[in-house]
């Protein structure tokens, strides 16, 4: 037998697993686009006593479908990092019309969390896996601003932009980053595929951009750290093709703090939609 679980959703008691559907009802995949600050939530992936932004959507889409539902995200975020694109899947027997269900959805998440698009998908789409390339950037502000003291790193010291630039530029020509992964990591291989690695500065801003067709755990937050070392000199362009050629986590840079980086663009093959 199936062990049947009771959900609270915002006083609404659902009972049941319908998680797991009957065989003979056709269940229907959906895309769901988001987007969140993540400021206040312990990351992504849903645990125990602390409040998750996955928590927080499977609540709320369980609370319109009326029955327990399960999520999968395109990719997991640690505590205070933003996403300004997104992407969950879910299962259900409905048939959804995409702009009702996004005004239910944001009606019940909270003011830093929302949902921008519905999209139908073949029944094995999947956000994790066919997603084909994921991008971040890492803000860091020059000077103090009120504004942006939640979702940009506040550095004041002098770095060498271009020497920074030159350093991101040799990421292009590696594929294992084992240098810039977490000691602590269940993966097979450290090879990433990556499309683009830059910075660009926009007045007292400067943004880092970077491209993958996958990342290791606290690999951004790492490679932005170390390329900090680079510009201010504490390392030359020489030292750091060594870091990247010793794949030693203990020899790489510091991890930049966490309220810098975005998860910005998941890209997914068209085909998989409906």
């Amino acid at each position: 037998m199936v062990n049947r679980k009771e959900w609270e959703v915002e006083g609404l008691n659902l009972t049941g697993n319908s998680i797991f559907a009957p065989v003979n009802i056709k269940m229907k995949r959906y895309f769901l686009e988001l987007a969140y600050k993540g400021t206040r939530y312990h990351g992504w992936q849903i645990q125990k006593n602390a409040t998750s932004i996955q928590e927080l959507l499977e609540k709320a889409i369980s609370l319109v479908l009326r029955t327990p539902t399960a999520t999968m995200g395109s990719g997991r975020t640690d505590t205070g990092v933003h996403a300004s694109q997104q992407f969950l899947h879910f299962d259900t027997v409905e048939e959804l019309d995409p702009k009702d269900f996004l005004k239910k959805i944001n009606s019940i998440l909270p003011k830093d969390v929302a949902v921008y698009a519905l999209r139908r998908v073949r029944s094995n789409g999947h956000t994790r896996f066919d997603a084909e390339w994921r991008s971040y950037v890492y803000k860091i502000s020059l000077r103090k601003n009120p504004f942006e003291q939640d979702t940009s790193w506040l550095y004041i010291s002098d770095l060498d932009f271009k020497k920074m630039n030159e350093a991101a530029k040799m990421l292009l020509s590696y594929e294992d980053f084992q240098c810039f992964s977490k000691i602590k990591t269940d993966v097979n291989h450290f090879r990433c595929i990556l499309k683009e690695a830059y910075w660009e500065q926009n007045d007292h801003q400067l943004v880092f951009h970077i491209t993958s067709n996958r990342f290791l755990r606290g690999m951004v937050r790492s490679i932005v750290g170390t390329l900090i070392e680079v510009g201010t000199g504490k390392w030359s362009l020489a030292d750091f093709k060594k870091i990247l050629e010793n794949k030693d986590r203990n020899q790489a840079g510091f991890s930049a703090p966490p309220h810098g980086l975005f998860l910005c663009k998941v890209t997914y093959p068209e085909k998989i939609f409906i």
